[in-house]
């Protein structure tokens, strides 16, 4: 790849204003493997520049004309798709095959339900003699988070064109490489300069910028809930819409009328996937206390199948964590839950055996957990699974919303109606009954201090306009 060191702007790749780098780390082997620029406020200013210039032409395109585009950025990303497998998987650590299947997957499937979605949307409607009507709302601040990093790249940026948006993004500066070959995918297809700008750097130094800065009308991120009161505080001066994605401590509530073993069977894999590192991971499973035991047997059966190695190695199911930073935290918490009581199902820190190196971590379950206890309350992005007894439905329901997360929810029961009740009593953004598949369809955020806004199909697209209300229109 040519561009490491470069910021995609108004159409071109560009040096950085003043020359600065950051290494990505592979998390496998805790060594860097590649350098990229690192941007400022002044990089920042040069790309909301030119896509504040962009804005008038692009918002006044026809959805034919977005159609056709977004219709070539599939094209193109289907050409680089082994690229983005690669790059992932060596940024992330994530093995070949899920960031093949799941990771890539996804962000062609955000740009496939977009052109879904746009071929139908309303952008216009009546009331009585007054014309409602959505336009795009401007130039779109996007930072975006390292976990499921194509999956939040894409399911901003798509929406944002569909719109009539420009655009500039700010991808993680921990797993960077995979947003560049997609500034590169943009630019080969045909993308018009300014709609689209990339500048890569850290939270405080670009991300702030951004989400300062006076010409940008709408800003969406995702990532941790303290980096997302920080984007609300530098927005409001300029009283931007901010859209947040943020933490989540998803509650797993298995009722008794639930098959057990297929429900703690999943709720593992609902925990685990992405070696834990999802923010509606269903991290904390809350089981009937007269089934406790036997569910922690089960979880702990299950957890010891999951191996742990190196992403190209064909056997792996989990890779590393991302970072040392991650390593060290999950550690930490873990070394929490056993020193407040919670019983070790299997796992525990260190890493696993024979892996001596990389940011490993040893698939957990702990039992016996206390609402009150810290690895109740915080969020570990890492694969831990605390278990939860619970005595009535009330009480599972109370503790499921005892939280300031409010991002997802899971319910197991034989009966939809009975877990349908259910859902309606969690003070979440989306609850998965039986752990369904994939909705691109359904909105997705959070309650809470899990954010604000809707992602995904015509959510998202709600969120990138304005509302203009001209009364007196008439009829046509």
């Amino acid at each position: 790849m040519s561009n490491l060191l470069k910021f995609y702007i108004d159409g071109t790749w560009v040096d950085p204003i003043v020359p600065a780098t950051l290494p990505v780390i592979d998390p496998a082997t805790e060594q860097p493997f590649a350098e990229i620029a690192a941007g400022g406020e002044a990089d920042i200013d040069r790309a909301v520049q030119a896509a504040s210039t962009a804005f008038p032409a692009f918002a006044a395109t026809s959805r034919a004309d977005r159609l056709a585009l977004l219709r070539r950025i599939v094209d193109v990303y289907k050409a680089r798709y082994d690229d983005l497998v690669t790059a992932v998987s060596r940024e992330l650590g994530a093995p070949l095959a899920f960031a093949r299947e799941q990771q890539v997957f996804i962000g062609l499937a955000h740009l496939e339900k977009a052109i879904e979605v746009l071929e139908e949307y309303r952008f216009e409607s009546r009331r009585g003699t007054t014309l409602v009507a959505r336009e795009p709302i401007g130039v779109a601040g996007l930072i975006t988070p390292w976990n499921w990093p194509l999956n939040q790249i894409v399911c901003k940026v798509a929406p944002a064109l569909a719109t009539g948006c420009t655009m500039v993004l700010k991808p993680s500066e921990i797993t960077p490489l995979n947003a560049l070959i997609f500034a590169e995918i943009m630019h080969e297809a045909g993308v018009p300069k300014g709609v689209f700008n990339l500048v890569n750097g850290t939270g405080p130094a670009a991300g702030q910028a951004l989400a300062a800065h006076p010409k940008v009308d709408v800003v969406s991120f995702t990532g941790s809930t303290r980096a997302g009161i920080t984007v609300a505080k530098v927005a409001a001066d300029s009283v931007k819409r901010v859209l947040q994605e943020l933490g989540g401590k998803s509650p797993n509530i298995i009722l008794d009328d639930a098959d057990l073993e297929q429900a703690v069977t999943d709720g593992i894999g609902a925990c685990f996937i992405n070696s834990g590192q999802s923010c509606d991971a269903g991290t904390r499973m809350l089981v009937p206390a007269d089934r406790h035991d036997e569910a922690l047997a089960i979880a702990a059966r299950v957890a010891e199948t999951y191996v742990v190695g190196a992403p190209d190695a064909a056997e792996t199911v989990l890779g590393p964590v991302v970072s040392q930073i991650q390593f060290d935290k999950i550690q930490r918490l873990i070394e929490a839950g056993i020193a407040e009581g919670a019983t070790l199902a299997t796992g525990g820190s260190g890493r696993p055996p024979g892996l001596n190196r990389g940011y490993y971590v040893r698939p957990t379950v702990f039992g016996d957990v206390d609402p009150d206890m810290t690895i109740s309350r915080e969020e570990i992005f890492g694969p831990v699974l605390s278990i939860i007894p619970y005595r009535g439905e009330d009480q599972a329901i109370a503790i499921a919303n005892d939280t300031p997360y409010g991002l997802a929810a899971y319910i197991s029961s034989a009966d939809v109606a009975h877990a349908r009740r259910v859902a309606r009593r969690l003070r979440v953004g989306s609850v998965y009954i039986n752990y369904p598949e994939l909705a691109l369809d359904a909105p997705f955020g959070g309650y809470k201090q899990s954010g604000n806004g809707r992602e995904y199909a015509d959510f998202a697209f709600d969120d990138f306009q304005e509302i203009k209300g001209i009364v007196g229109h008439g009829d046509d």
